[in-house]
């Protein structure tokens, strides 16, 4: 599969361009020393543009990293640009008007969404998870969704540890006494992490790195997955939840939201957990049955906890946290030596940057390029870059449903021109052909997009020339 070729402004194809003689052999080697410094690519990229030539309209929400926002607009595309999360009814009530829409975990975009959303191409998770999306409705509507799996594994991975440390040395209820001007120091209950045991639940980017940086403390590393995975250092895998949860001080969740991991943690499993045990949940809310954990801990089983996420979290910064969000918040408020975030397990610059560099490269090179490489709903298919001085080249990005018959309509469509290159994969019900056509006369290309759009399984059709 061709690798994503970084997308060009148009100031840059023009800052960049070399006229170079095929005859001359200096100017070859000179080009050759230049691409090895890293600049531009012998052949340049083509910026390719919808035919219809609408400007593509952007809509972020959730405070999406600044880097992303400028990435965007230095290529041309009309950008909004929001702090705060979007109700259902205000997305229905807008989306129809934006071409691509970017979230992060608080954002739900349903199918009652999807259906009000025209115009909509593409949807960037700017964060780990993509269960806030109706994926399999974006993707019968043609909408590949786009997310960044690994670029905040590490921020999570150390607010892990500096848990772990917090709960077994109880700094975080010192501090607060503190700031109420109490001095209660004490050993009781007070323990070094060294020799302790980590229960690592989901052994993905996460739980690797948790365990290499738990091991580096001298805490012995157990984890469960639902695979079997190569442990890294001196981690050991086991075969059951239980045995995890028996062995360990501190336990830890880094798994998805899926319906076999709703209330993965409730009484039974609890139950199993060392006394005097902690539990860490930064993974998703509805993995832990709070109610019961609450339970745990006021009978004196469980020690502490320390939790990122929540069933159900305030759409914005400075909302109430309280009984009307989770009925059981007031009273999990108020218990000793558990330790709440408002979800910031990923939130440092480092990661934030991260995400939004990789999520706005992957929509980008999707509305300009067409490619779906990277994206979690849709079929992963991508072509090299037309040249810049291929005049005349046309791209046919046809999202279709998976039938047999179509690729047939579609190239008889085709047949009097010179496909150059194409390539189509299918997932479940929806599949993708991407194709590049040469000596395409402006006066064909509206032609060419009107008959595609007659095949009988088109779903989405675009053409970027």
């Amino acid at each position: 599969m061709t690798t994503p070729i970084p997308i060009p402004t148009l100031s840059a194809q023009a800052a960049h361009a070399v006229s170079v003689s095929p005859t001359s052999s200096s100017n070859i080697r000179e080009r050759i020393r230049q691409n090895s410094l890293g600049s531009p690519a012998v052949r340049q990229p083509k910026v390719l543009h919808p035919v219809d030539n609408e400007g593509l309209r952007l809509l972020l929400l959730e405070n999406i990293s600044q880097d992303a926002v400028k990435a965007f607009r230095e290529q041309g595309f009309l950008v909004d640009h929001f702090t705060k999360a979007w109700s259902e009814g205000e997305l229905v009530e807008k989306i129809g008007q934006y071409h691509a829409i970017g979230i992060r975990s608080k954002t739900k975009i349903t199918e009652r969404v999807i259906k009000a959303a025209s115009k909509l191409l593409v949807i960037g998770c700017f964060c780990i998870g993509t269960n806030q999306v109706d994926l399999e409705t974006a993707a019968k509507a043609g909408i590949p969704v786009f997310n960044s799996p690994f670029s905040n594994s590490r921020s999570v991975a150390e607010l892990v540890i500096s848990e772990v440390i917090a709960l077994s040395r109880q700094y975080f209820e010192r501090g607060f006494e503190m700031r109420q001007g109490i001095w209660n120091k004490q050993s009781k209950n007070c323990w070094e992490v060294r020799g302790k045991t980590l229960g690592i639940v989901g052994y993905g980017h996460i739980g690797s790195q948790l365990s290499v940086l738990a091991e580096a403390f001298g805490i012995r590393v157990l984890f469960y997955d639902v695979v079997n995975l190569m442990p890294l250092g001196s981690a050991r895998q086991v075969e059951a939840l239980s045995t995890l949860l028996s062995e360990s001080d501190f336990v830890t969740l880094h798994v998805p939201e899926l319906p076999e991991t709703i209330n993965l943690i409730s009484g039974i499993q609890l139950a199993q957990m060392k006394k005097d045990s902690y539990l860490i949940n930064n993974a998703r809310g509805r993995v832990v049955d709070i109610p019961a954990l609450i339970a745990a801990i006021k009978s004196g089983h469980i020690a502490g906890a320390a939790l990122d996420v929540y069933p159900a979290e305030p759409g914005a910064n400075g909302s109430p946290f309280d009984d009307q969000l989770n009925p059981w918040a007031s009273e999990l408020r108020s218990l000793k030596n558990v330790i709440l975030t408002p979800h910031i397990g990923g939130s440092t610059e480092e990661a934030q940057r991260m995400i939004g560099e990789e999520v706005s490269g992957a929509l980008s090179r999707y509305l300009t390029f067409g490619s779906t490489v990277g994206s979690v709903n849709f079929p992963e298919v991508d072509l090299r870059a037309i040249a810049l001085e291929e005049a005349n080249h046309v791209r046919l990005c046809h999202v279709h449903v998976n039938r047999p018959g179509v690729l047939r309509q579609v190239n008889e469509v085709l047949s009097p021109y010179n496909v150059e290159k194409q390539y189509s994969d299918s997932k479940g019900d929806v599949a993708y052909l991407m194709a590049d056509i040469a000596d395409v006369s402006p006066q064909d290309v509206n032609k060419l997009q009107q008959l595609i759009n007659k095949t009988s399984a088109n779903i989405l059709t675009r053409l970027l020339a």
